[in-house]
């Protein structure tokens, strides 16, 4: 069997040419996708990868003149070259180009004279979400056809996504740090609550913490002075996070050192004031309920430095409010009234010390928990054991938060069953 070999035609010399370009062009392209991935992999900053997808765009691909709109928070003009008019002075785009998912020719936008210097506006997405726009104009006539403009588009779109992608490391990384910080200060708040707390023939005592977020503003404790005596405290710190914390660790170390050196409620509120007013910053200041219960003489001495009122409940179901002191710690460079407070502690008797988050709670209908309803649920529940009582008195302001748990502020409780 014999195979006749059909000769090719020739090719005109026109269309031979045309070829050589496009191939040219090709080749072009191919080195300007390579050079932008090459930056892009090389961890180039920012604007090094602008500058290169500048230059690759007039040198390899000859495109002349050129804008490229970023949207980040607004509008923001990264590159703009070969214009009369600087278009980096805008943050915005007209709602013209904003408007249009596909590349479009300029002459078919409404646009005033400034855009004329451009031929084609090309949008950049990903996902469905409009990240950049790319106008070109003074370009050859090969990028006068929308293949052609479509790898504008995708080399456009391969570096807009990696420098999006750069910046959503950054705070991906930013945020780790964030959550390492605050999960070091959580720790660090925690090792400032006293591990364990009077729980003899005498008395017990109770305490529970439940922080709005994270990090919280609340603060409990309780110092052993000697034998008979201890001083216990609840305080609050005005705002939320880490400034907060902070504030109170300084405020915890403040009072268990002042207290080594004097069991004097006057000195230690007085110090205390003075601590907290040179360093507390952003008109940060602290309430806090200072008392010092005497084992042997049953005798209870405390100063309210404008601190929610503890309630101290007696056997026969008669309350009484601890209000008197003075007034909020930080504030004044010196406390302008204090007082002290001393009386007996009859037996049986419950105190319940707790922070604004407990009776500031809100229902649906804007009606607050409140003083009256922690009075009353006190008398009803008054022979709980302290953490039954904790339980659920929290469950209690639950339900009044129509069964959220998604409290406005921290709840601090610590209670005082006087035996």
């Amino acid at each position: 069997m014999h195979m006749t070999l059909k000769s090719s035609l020739p090719i005109p010399l026109a269309d031979a040419a045309d070829i050589k370009k496009e191939l040219n062009l090709k080749r072009l392209e191919l080195s300007a996708l390579l050079e932008i991935t090459q930056a892009i992999n090389n961890n180039l900053p920012e604007y090094s990868l602008y500058k290169i997808f500048h230059f690759t765009l007039l040198a390899q691909l000859h495109i002349n003149r050129l804008t490229l709109f970023v949207v980040e928070d607004d509008w923001e003009c990264k590159i703009c070259f070969g214009t009369s008019y600087n278009f980096k002075k805008l943050d915005t785009l007209p709602e013209t180009i904003t408007a249009i998912s596909e590349i479009t020719l300029i002459s078919d936008l409404n646009l005033d004279y400034k855009w004329q210097e451009f031929e084609t506006a090309i949008p950049v997405y990903q996902n469905n979400k409009l990240l950049a726009f790319v106008l070109i104009g003074n370009s050859q006539a090969y990028y006068s056809n929308i293949a052609a403009l479509s790898f504008v588009q995708t080399i456009s779109n391969i570096i807009i996504v990696a420098m999006q992608n750069r910046r959503l490391a950054r705070q991906r990384l930013a945020e780790e740090a964030i959550r390492n910080e605050i999960k070091i200060a959580r720790e660090v708040q925690t090792m400032l609550f006293p591990k364990t707390l009077p729980n003899n023939q005498d008395v017990v005592v109770h305490a529970s913490y439940i922080p709005h977020s994270s990090i919280g503003g609340d603060y409990y404790d309780c110092v052993d002075i000697d034998a008979d005596r201890f001083l216990f405290c609840v305080a609050d710190v005005s705002g939320k996070g880490v400034p907060a914390s902070l504030l109170m660790s300084n405020f915890q170390a403040g009072l268990r050192t002042i207290v080594r050196q004097t069991d004097n409620l006057v000195k230690v509120v007085n110090e205390l004031n003075h601590l907290i007013y040179n360093n507390a910053i952003a008109e940060k200041f602290i309430t806090s309920f200072l008392g010092i219960y005497n084992r042997k003489t049953r005798e209870l001495q405390y100063v309210n430095a404008g601190h929610n009122a503890p309630v101290m409940l007696y056997e026969d179901n008669s309350c009484q409010l601890l209000t008197e002191g003075s007034t909020m710690l930080g504030i004044f460079e010196e406390l302008p009234f204090i007082s002290v407070t001393k009386l007996q502690v009859p037996h049986k008797t419950l105190l319940l010390c707790y922070t604004d988050g407990l009776t500031e709670v809100f229902n649906l209908e804007e009606d607050e928990f409140g003083l009256e309803n922690t009075i009353q649920f006190l008398k009803n529940s008054r022979y709980l054991s302290l953490s039954k009582l904790h339980v659920e008195l929290l469950e209690e302001i639950k339900n009044h938060n129509q069964g959220s748990t998604a409290f406005q502020d921290d709840i601090t409780l610590l209670s005082c069953r006087f035996k």
